[in-house]
């Protein structure tokens, strides 16, 4: 046989497959782009207030005393939602995928599926309207009996608490997380499943042993998927939360409460002018790098677990 019959032809290149791979081409740079554009818009608009004085802007501080109670009110209201939806996503995800009967887990998902269209002004008042009033007695319950924990300080009498504000972002942030690990579940490998129960072990360590190895990354990724939305989460935060300008406090439960950046922004843009707008901005700008930042370690994570899969 000759080199040229020996030699493969190339497959042809289809006009389809062109025009796909460019336009998949066109919106990855695309993505870039925008990305690229955002970053640039927020430093030059962010850095004159950075800069700018403290008479000359409407909080009357410097920039990095303001923004840092904003900052710790953002990475405590979106940890703590993540720390309250992550096991009860978990759980629901299991249940549908592997406890419940296929119909009725079926109707569990759709159920789930439907509050990620939920407005977030609906959250917001739900929480301001209905969850709020009733955690009052559970506050002050809290503080009778743990007060030695500083988290658990003097009650609000109205519950427009910073935990009743991250309580409606797990809510909020429950069914993206929900979905996915759902998802990731469904994808274990049957045969590690009987395997595991043909050993001998329950329901529960089959899941433990089976599923949870093969999905850690998968449920990493849908974690950090739903830190990013609370990081971001304007509205219902801003309905919910009785806010105390500059205060930066370890009582979860009390009147006095920081805001997040979001909620700052929107709260604050309309009436702000001058190099105030710019420090609202600028605030941005740090929202906006936090985010990065966070999206960034839940990849490398993410890339350290993807040698594992099914077949090992």
């Amino acid at each position: 046989m000759s080199t040229t019959q020996a030699t493969r032809k190339a497959p042809p290149v289809r006009p389809g497959d062109r025009v796909f791979a460019g336009l998949s081409t066109g919106a990855g740079i695309l993505i870039l782009v925008i990305l690229a554009g955002v970053g640039i818009f927020l430093t030059a608009k962010g850095i004159p207030g950075i800069l700018a004085k403290p008479d000359e802007v409407k909080s009357g501080q410097h920039f990095l005393p303001w923004v840092w109670p904003l900052v710790y009110g953002t990475l405590i209201a979106a940890t703590i939602a993540l720390l309250i939806a992550v096991p009860v996503a978990i759980g629901v995800a299991l249940f549908i995928s592997h406890y419940a009967p296929r119909r009725l887990g079926q109707i569990f998902g759709y159920l789930i599926d439907l509050l990620a269209a939920v407005p977030s002004v609906v959250y917001g008042l739900w929480g301001i309207q209905f969850l709020a009033p009733h955690m009052v007695p559970f506050y002050a319950w809290l503080n009778k009996h743990l007060s030695f924990i500083p988290f658990f300080g003097e009650p609000s009498a109205t519950g427009r608490t910073i935990l009743t504000a991250c309580i409606v972002l797990a809510v909020m942030i429950l069914p993206i997380m929900t979905a996915i690990c759902r998802e990731i579940f469904l994808q274990t490998p049957r045969l590690h499943e009987e395997a595991a129960l043909a050993l001998g072990a329950t329901k529960w360590e089959m899941a433990r042993l089976a599923i949870f190895p093969y999905a850690r990354s998968g449920i990493v990724s849908a974690a950090m998927l739903g830190l990013g939305r609370a990081l971001g989460e304007t509205l219902a935060v801003a309905m919910v939360l009785s806010v105390t300008a500059g205060e930066v406090t370890a009582n979860l439960i009390g009147s006095s409460n920081p805001s997040t950046i979001a909620a700052n922004i929107a709260l604050n843009f309309k009436e702000s002018t001058g190099l105030s707008v710019n420090a609202l901005i600028a605030s941005g700008l740090v929202l906006f790098i936090i985010t990065f930042l966070v999206n960034f370690a839940a990849r490398a994570l993410v890339e350290r677990r993807s040698e594992f899969s099914g077949a090992n």
